[in-house]
């Protein structure tokens, strides 16, 4: 079937082998980046980015929202079949234990007496019957899950696990303190204590992989320069691991949080680990103050951030058209990706991807950044599978919003007095350690 056309220069012809050096590609990228980052080795073309208006159009924080004219305001593996011994124990599980027959949250729909299963044993065994009925392997467990086939952000597995829970993910659907949020700023309390964030950079570019996960669009940072974020509500340094770009198929629809229940056309989340108490991301999520995430919202407008122009030119966005489609970039500086002054909201909460783990400070800048509509048509024009299928945009890619029950909300701006703007250090980002920010 020929796919037809598409606008902006994407690439239309590829060559046959390109669908499974992708899925190679992808799975390479996901061990690195568990192990720590891309190699050194990481090769890849380079394209000078265009500059964007710069901060020409002023946005208020929250959108004007706290006072008129503010300028701030390890993935657990399923079992396959278990060699010769599975069809034996297809056969008599059925039978064991007292719960045989009566059926189980835990067990298999439609299998009687299985219904008893662990949820690990279960997989094994409908891996097992799948492969028995010629309906191929079991998928990779990246794979297993949807965004769009989600329920309610419960992240249900893709087929042939359909109606399982897998219990490595029981927090996405049973968790207390789970992410995305809307945040009502009349419930923000003002904390008046905490210091301005701090980027370190050891004074060199970033550089490294822009990557189509086939989910949304990722920047994965080379191990070095080491990129470190601090203050705020941390109490550690922690380490970026990636940068994530999720976007709506409208305007004003497409960030996973939310503001006064207003929605955003982007968010971009910055995720970083705690590099003092543990040696890499997968660690860091499974243990107390892991996780450390920075999100920043963003609008369309007629100028543009000009760290996402970088990302976003033509030359470059059309790179990743296709799912693990990757492309390599450099000399960026991160710095440039933040507003001049701002305020920020920080909560508890999770990842807003399987295995969805509570360790995680987010911390959301009060400051609407800007793109174009001609680099928001262009992210809508990727897509979330490789080219030999059909064309599904990678946007509405997000997460529901989930019960913020009772966590706190703190900010470092004090609501009482909106009609103070935020002046000096306490509301700049303070890079390698400036007294007076960038």
């Amino acid at each position: 079937m020929k796919r037809a056309k598409r606008g902006c220069g994407l690439e239309t012809k590829r060559q046959p082998q390109r669908e499974a050096e992708g899925r190679e590609r992808g799975r390479e990228i996901r061990r690195q980046r568990e192990a720590g980052g891309l190699g050194e080795g990481e090769e890849g073309g380079e394209t000078e980015g265009r500059r964007g208006v710069g901060w020409g159009t002023s946005v208020p924080g929250w959108l004007g929202i706290w006072g008129s004219g503010t300028p701030c305001g390890e993935k657990r593996k399923a079992g396959g079949p278990g060699g010769t011994g599975s069809r034996r124990e297809e056969r008599e599980e059925p039978r064991e234990g007292p719960g045989a027959g009566k059926g189980s949250p835990r067990g298999l729909p439609g299998m009687g007496g299985a219904a008893s299963l662990s949820a690990p044993r279960a997989l094994a065994l409908w891996a097992a019957l799948g492969a028995a009925a010629h309906i191929g392997p079991a998928p990779d467990p990246e794979d297993w899950w949807s965004y769009k086939e989600n329920l309610q952000g419960n992240f249900v597995p893709g087929p042939p696990f359909w109606g399982l829970v897998n219990a490595a993910w029981s927090l996405c659907a049973v968790g207390k303190r789970q992410s995305p949020v809307d945040v009502e700023l009349k419930r923000v309390l003002y904390d008046p204590f905490l210091p301005p964030l701090r980027l370190s950079t050891g004074g060199e570019k970033l550089r490294g992989t822009l990557y189509n996960t086939g989910r949304h669009v990722s920047f994965l940072p080379a191990p070095r320069p080491v990129v470190n974020v601090s203050g705020g509500p941390l109490l550690y340094s922690h380490r970026l691991s990636e940068l994530r770009l999720l976007f709506g198929a409208r305007d004003g629809a497409g960030s996973e949080h939310q503001i006064n229940h207003q929605g955003f056309s982007a968010e971009v989340q910055l995720i970083h680990f705690n590099q003092e108490l543990y040696g890499n991301l997968s660690a860091a999520s499974r243990g107390p103050n892991g996780l450390a995430i920075l999100s920043l919202f963003v609008n369309v407008a007629g100028s543009s951030n000009p760290f996402l122009s970088r990302l976003l030119n033509r030359d470059t966005i059309t790179r990743i058209s296709y799912k693990n489609d990757a492309y390599f970039l450099q000399d960026l500086s991160l710095e440039l990706l933040f507003p001049e002054s701002f305020g920020f909201i920080t909560y508890q909460g999770s990842l807003s991807t399987p295995p969805c783990s509570e360790t995680v400070t987010w911390i959301l800048i009060d400051r609407v950044l800007n793109i174009t509509s001609l680099q928001m048509h262009s992210l809508r024009l990727l897509s979330q599978n490789p080219p030999s299928q059909i064309f599904q945009s990678l946007s509405g890619n997000g997460r529901p919003l989930q019960p913020l029950a009772h966590r706190a909300l703190r900010g470092n701006r004090d609501p009482r007095h909106p009609e103070r703007r935020c002046r000096g250090p306490n509301y700049r980002l303070h890079v390698d350690g400036a007294p007076h920010g960038r």
